[in-house]
């Protein structure tokens, strides 16, 4: 395999003196979020120690371990402060609080430090666009008058009459807007218990500030942030009709309540708060913009530290798509002097198990269920969920791995009906099943009614039947499990500085997809046959070899001469 072309095509490695080689993150920085593999832990979702069938902050401290065992170096915590759950923890009435479902903030304290001493920090979720409905500040401006100080912290608008200040739906589906007995109205991007903040109230912005030092104070190493996109609304509040087919966060034009220019200042102000701290803490955005080249303006030197490659993540299973994402990600976020952050699952989007082999069928937010056309067969599915995460952790970045994607867990997709809790599930009537499918509590054990995630048995979210084969004492120590390939994959890419390197292509058939990263050649067969691997030491693939060539919609990383 010759080489064709490599990243130093890219406009930030122009800036350096070799005309073949871009110099690694390593060379520029040592900061620990530029390579690092960070695990998302949906908490009600992942162990439940007090039997009430929903995770807690106890059954991810006792379960910790196995978190550094599989070879990670950060964990993401979702939401755990203080909330009704309409939203599972994305409507928050005190951010500076535990929500008892969870525990205590002496919980929260103990599993940090837990977390801490096996070497594993810990970033958790900020929800900073929308609060709870029942959050003291929006239960005074229910309280108050129009134009007082307290309606002033949201967006309450005057319509006209039964009429709504603009035609914006909610992501959840249905209306945006919300009328209260005055007759004005409140804008809630997602449900009606979601009330959005208005960002241009100097009041919002210095409380959070204030929470932001609160959870730094007791040691947290950085943020992600919901929604990072919005928080700011065009002028105006101008009508807006997404297309047919758009995104639930995002379109392909520019988008009146998404990535607005002044939410930018917010995230600078937010950058001189965590710079306020001797140690290295991070800010991460979810930012579900239309091109990589915007996702990277959220990463700019004096904004936030990472940025969710939603473009990567809603890529098809396609060698020369794939390749045009990595090459563009690769020359935008380095532009700026950004490391790329790769992703292939979180708990927004259908598993990359199942949804790799879904074509077009599952758009973000929409979800799959039993109805749903086109749901593949799990075999098929998870060959190619494994291939991809080859192909993901062997790129130069940070990588982020979602709770459950290492034991192959597809897409719940015969979900009860009644069982499902998605707001997007009821504003849509049931005609977009929602987040539910992606948010199953996963499975330790072989036995037991809920798989080992609670002793008591009880689980919030019914688990498929079938789910023993997939659980970690299933996996663990066998040969060729997903448990035992993402182990292998991620200890290779430590130990070879995959984070930290960058890629060369390699000229291969148009079915292949090949790069080299330092004494690395990652090899991904798209075709319908078998293709000849390089010469070398075969480190790990993604499925078994048949007689020394790569079968179809599997990866393999070979060790050559650098």
């Amino acid at each position: 395999m010759a080489p064709s072309r490599m990243h130093a095509d890219a406009p930030y490695c122009k800036r350096f003196h070799s005309s073949r080689v871009c110099p690694t993150l390593t060379d520029m920085t040592h900061e620990w979020w530029r390579s690092a593999v960070i695990y998302q832990i949906y908490p009600r979702s992942f162990a439940d120690a007090s039997g009430d069938g929903v995770g807690d902050l106890t059954g991810i401290t006792n379960r910790l371990d196995a978190v550094r065992d599989l070879g990670v170096d950060v964990v993401w915590l979702s939401p755990f402060m203080t909330s009704p759950q309409k939203d599972a923890g994305y409507d928050v009435t005190d951010y500076r609080d535990i929500d008892p479902l969870f525990g205590t903030l002496e919980d929260f304290d103990r599993m940090l430090a837990r977390a801490h001493e096996l070497g594993l920090r810990v970033i958790i979720d900020l929800v900073p666009n929308h609060s709870s409905d029942q959050h003291v500040w929006f239960q005074q401006a229910l309280a108050a008058a129009p134009g007082s100080p307290e309606r002033a912290r949201y967006m309450f608008r005057d319509g006209d009459g039964d009429t709504p200040p603009n035609n914006w739906q909610s992501v959840f589906g249905g209306p945006a807007w919300t009328r209260v007995p005055d007759g004005q109205w409140y804008l809630h991007l997602f449900d009606s218990s979601q009330p959005d903040f208005d960002w241009s109230n100097e009041e919002v912005r210095a409380e959070f500030r204030d929470i932001l030092r609160f959870w730094l104070d007791r040691g947290v190493d950085g943020f992600r942030v919901d929604v990072a996109h919005g928080l700011v609304k065009a002028d105006g509040l101008p009508n807006y009709t997404p297309p047919a087919d758009a995104a639930s966060m995002g379109g392909a034009e520019p988008v009146p309540y998404w990535g607005q220019d002044g939410v930018h200042d917010v995230y600078r102000e937010w950058r001189t708060v965590l710079e306020e701290y001797e140690d290295e803490r991070i800010l991460c955005a979810e930012a579900w913009m239309p091109t990589v080249q915007e996702i990277a303006n959220w990463v700019r030197p004096d904004e936030m530290h990472q940025a969710f490659n939603f473009g990567y993540l809603s890529t098809a299973w396609d060698p020369a798509e794939l390749r045009g994402i990595i090459d563009e990600s690769l020359a935008a976020f380095g532009d700026v002097g950004a490391p790329s952050t790769w992703v292939l699952s979180n708990h927004d989007v259908v598993r990359h198990a199942t949804r790799l082999a879904l074509g077009d069928a599952a758009p973000q937010g929409h979800g799959v269920g039993p109805r749903s056309e086109g749901v593949p067969e799990q075999t098929f599915g998870l060959r190619r969920g494994r291939a991809a995460t080859a192909l993901m952790l062997a790129l130069p970045g940070s990588a982020y791995v979602y709770q459950g994607e290492e034991l192959g867990l597809p897409e719940a997709v015969e979900l009860p009906d009644e069982a499902r809790q998605d707001p997007t599930w009821f504003r849509t009537g049931g005609e977009r099943y929602g987040r539910d499918g992606c948010r199953v509590p996963i499975p330790w054990t072989r036995s037991g009614e809920s798989y080992g995630f609670s002793e008591s048995g009880a689980s919030w979210l019914p688990q498929p039947d079938g789910w023993a084969a997939l659980s970690r004492e299933a996996q663990e120590g066998v040969e060729g499990s997903t448990l035992e390939l993402y182990r292998s994959l991620l200890r290779l890419r430590r130990e070879h500085a995959l984070g930290a390197g960058g890629i060369e292509w390699l000229d291969t058939d148009p079915s292949v997809l090949s790069f080299r990263n330092g004494d690395v050649i990652v090899v991904v067969n798209f075709g319908d046959r078998a293709v000849e691997l390089p010469n070398g030491e075969v480190l790990a693939a993604s499925a078994t070899l048949e007689g020394g060539t790569l079968p179809t919609d599997t990866a393999a990383w070979v060790r050559t001469e650098a």
